[in-house]
């Protein structure tokens, strides 16, 4: 049986849409390829978003601004300067874009200007960290992305 050229197209077509298809699938039913939301509730969380704006306008206004620096055993958040650490109330949150299981929030207490996260439980990879704070009512946010 001899193939002419326009057959051979149409084979060609269907095995790379069979090629196309059986990824699909693959990906779908597979829990290693999970597709879950990486944000939980995403829609209440857009109805802040003013809030949230004006609380990281606050924190880009200090003269002196909290800084974020990394070690080989801990994050150190070093809040400003002129605050009376002992005020300073809210949360730091980590989150892990690659997996939601590995994100979670710490309360922020101090004893002294700085707050050391260990690096021991986290994963190597992205991070993306978030410090809510306030100080005599008014609120902050500062954002940082880190790769450990």
């Amino acid at each position: 049986m001899k193939i002419n050229w326009g057959t051979g197209i149409v084979i060609a077509f269907a095995l790379f849409m069979g090629f196309i298809l059986f990824f699909v699938f693959k990906v779908q039913s597979d829990h290693k390829y999970d597709n879950e939301l990486v944000v939980e509730e995403y829609y209440k969380q857009e109805r802040v978003l003013q809030a949230e704006l004006d609380k990281e306008q606050n924190a880009a206004l200090l003269s002196q601004k909290l800084q974020i620096e990394t070690n080989t055993t801990a994050i150190k958040i070093i809040f400003p300067q002129g605050f009376d650490y002992s005020k300073i109330k809210g949360k730091v949150s980590l989150y892990r874009p690659s997996d939601g299981g590995l994100d979670f929030d710490m309360p922020i207490s101090l004893s002294a200007p700085y707050m050391l996260i260990p690096k021991s439980n986290l994963a190597g990879g992205r991070w993306d960290i978030t410090i809510a704070w306030q100080y005599n009512g008014k609120g902050y946010v500062n954002k940082q992305m880190l790769n450990l």
